[in-house]
């Protein structure tokens, strides 16, 4: 670890509560820094918290490209001119090409709302409702070109309950996410993780299976 704080990028789309969850982690003593937030969504409200932080704001529109090779090169472009140590996808709801997530290979984050690697994509709780799964949660990874598909660090995992449904399902792994994603990227930001020939490296020692918290309160007496 260095004396400088880990520079990151955050990517959003939509409410930024993992951002916020980011946030008041740095707040908290992660020595790491949002140096910019950007966002496909003009209207996101992560957009909102970030400027309440002073933290720059982009928007790339993916709308307003016809192609999508053409919105992963104006993002790559500008990702290669903020510079960051770290990119962190947070709620950001578009698949990236190869030629982006490659040129940031071990170098970018993603969270996703299920036990990676089942339920990958859209719909997730809905999902594991309906399949009558006993567990549930989070995971992050880092990206690659296979879609949820990159190596995966940690997941936390919830308990289904007979009377879940999608959105108290969908609230409690929420929780998990906000406690999760600070973590993994305090353990990037103190030099402890890292990625060597597709295996995430923790403290020197290989992780050849996801670590997996059965609730955030654990997370803090885990490592």
């Amino acid at each position: 670890m260095t004396d400088q704080p880990l520079s990151m990028v955050v990517l959003v789309s939509g409410t930024g509560s993992n951002l916020q969850a980011i946030l008041d982690a740095i707040d908290a003593g992660l020595p790491a820094q949002v140096t910019a937030v950007i966002s496909n969504r003009p209207q996101a409200l992560a957009l909102r918290r970030a400027a309440s932080r002073n933290i720059p704001t982009r928007v790339i529109d993916h709308r307003e490209f016809a192609r999508r090779d053409e919105f992963d090169a104006r993002l790559d472009s500008l990702l290669d001119e903020l510079n960051p140590q770290l990119v962190v996808l947070a709620g950001f709801m578009r698949i990236l090409g190869d030629s982006l997530v490659r040129r940031w290979h071990g170098r970018m984050l993603n969270i996703h709302p299920s036990l990676l690697p089942d339920y990958r994509g859209l719909h997730t709780h809905r999902r594991v409702l309906e399949a009558g799964e006993r567990w549930h949660g989070c995971s992050v990874h880092y990206v690659t070109a296979e879609l949820d598909g990159g190596p995966v660090i940690a997941r936390a995992r919830v308990e289904v309950h007979a009377n879940d449904d999608e959105a108290s399902l969908k609230s409690r792994v929420h929780h998990c996410e906000h406690a999760l994603y600070p973590k993994v990227i305090d353990w990037v930001a103190r030099g402890r993780l890292k990625l060597a020939h597709d295996t995430p490296i923790l403290d020197n020692k290989q992780l050849r299976q996801a670590l997996t918290f059965d609730a955030p309160q654990l997370m803090e007496e885990a490592l």
